[in-house]
């Protein structure tokens, strides 16, 4: 089937289900804002190339990209393609003026395939998605230290590359972060060989169920854990710079059906010790009696309850640490960098929370959570409301 004769039902998957997955799915409904530290009018598709907000922490950021192959289990979604494939961007503490050229956003296949995918009708040419700038320097030497490692996992249908905002900033404050490409799951991800593999179960998501996606997240997950730390059948870590990585501190962030990936990774694998979910509906339940104690926040957008009945079932069974953020003017798309792409691609504005705002309020308050459980640094922002982030209500337990 080719893809003109998908997009129909795409855009029928997309109508179903907005309520649950919310309008990030389809990206011409999610809101632009402010593009960048540099503004981009979202008027022009012959702009200059953006670039995401510098990160905030005192680190430089190095970046290495990986490439996994779990020999012991077929791909889930396309068995015929033989055993599963992860591509993992390594965003870590990094010595200044070292390494190569800032890295690449994403490629200019993977841009062509998600604006394909997600805005059809957009004009702009897929080399403006693809050129938006970033700070980490490509194979840059790591800073001395260990550091915790935080796991960043996508929303459906979005590549790796729209959690870089965030991953950039969590390895300028000291962690190092596996950002995560679930291959079939997106529009596309471009093996090293230069082979883009395409979304494979877009169209069927819903018959698939958002359960078994983030249950096969999570062994994606658990594997990319064992490759990093030597786990795997007492082979050398996958990362030469995996010394770096304080095994003993291990934490999980993700998006939409990753941040329910999570939850079902914290669920089946005791290495992650805390976990996120940026307004993802719950498909795969938490397991009565929470999570053995260990911290998890749910961070959303205001309008999570009544549209999903999962997230008041899912605070009612965790049984650690836990907070629920509500964001005020935000979209399910607001914790990542859609709203620049949507910019960049010539949406219009949909939401009042700019994505410069949106995304420093993210990276504030995901550090905030892992400065506190993975580092042990006391955290105020986490138990009520702050004046200078009138956005955010926090609920306690």
């Amino acid at each position: 089937m080719n893809r003109s004769t998908k997009r129909p039902r795409l855009s029928a998957l997309a109508a179903a289900v907005v309520l649950v997955l919310g309008p990030a799915l389809a990206l011409p409904v999610v809101g632009a804002g402010a593009a960048s530290a540099a503004p981009v009018s979202t008027s022009s598709s012959t702009t200059a190339s953006a670039q995401l907000p510098r990160p905030t922490g005192p680190h430089a950021v190095g970046r290495r990209t990986l490439h996994l192959v779990d020999r012991d289990r077929p791909d889930p979604w396309v068995p015929s393609a033989g055993p599963r494939q992860l591509m993992v961007s390594m965003y870590y503490p990094a010595r200044p003026g070292t390494g190569g050229p800032t890295a690449p956003y994403m490629t200019t296949e993977e841009a062509r395939q998600l604006l394909e995918l997600r805005a059809p009708d957009a004009t702009v040419p897929p080399e403006v998605l693809s050129g938006v700038r970033t700070w980490a320097h490509t194979d840059a030497r790591p800073a001395h230290g260990r550091f915790p490692l935080v796991v960043l996992s996508p929303g459906f249908s979005f590549p790796r590359s729209t959690l870089t905002g965030l991953a950039e900033d969590l390895a300028s404050r000291g962690y190092v972060v596996a950002l995560v490409d679930h291959p079939y799951e997106n529009a596309g991800t471009t093996l090293p060989d230069g082979q883009t593999l395409p979304c494979a179960i877009c169209d069927e998501f819903s018959t698939i169920g958002g359960d078994a996606v983030a249950e096969s997240r999570a062994q994606d997950v658990s594997f990319v854990l064992d490759r990093l730390t030597g786990r795997d059948a007492g082979r050398h870590p996958a990362w030469r710079y995996a010394r770096v990585i304080d095994a003993k501190r291990i934490g999980m962030a993700g998006h939409s059906i990753g941040g329910n990936a999570a939850a079902a990774t914290m669920a089946g694998d005791a290495r992650v010790r805390a976990g996120v979910n940026m307004d993802g509906t719950f498909f795969s339940k938490v397991p009565a009696g929470g999570l053995d104690g260990r911290p998890f926040m749910m961070f959303g957008a205001g309008n999570r309850p009544p549209a999903d009945k999962t997230w008041d079932e899912t605070w009612a069974e965790l049984d650690g640490w836990k907070r629920w953020l509500s964001v005020t003017g935000s979209d399910h798309g607001s914790f990542t960098d859609v709203p620049l792409l949507a910019g960049l691609a010539g949406i219009p504005d949909a939401s009042p929370l700019p994505y410069e705002r949106s995304l420093a309020l993210t990276r504030a308050y995901v550090a905030a959570f892992f400065d506190l459980h993975l580092k042990g640094a006391p955290q105020p922002l986490l138990d009520g409301p702050s004046p200078d982030k009138p956005e955010v209500s926090v609920r306690l337990p």
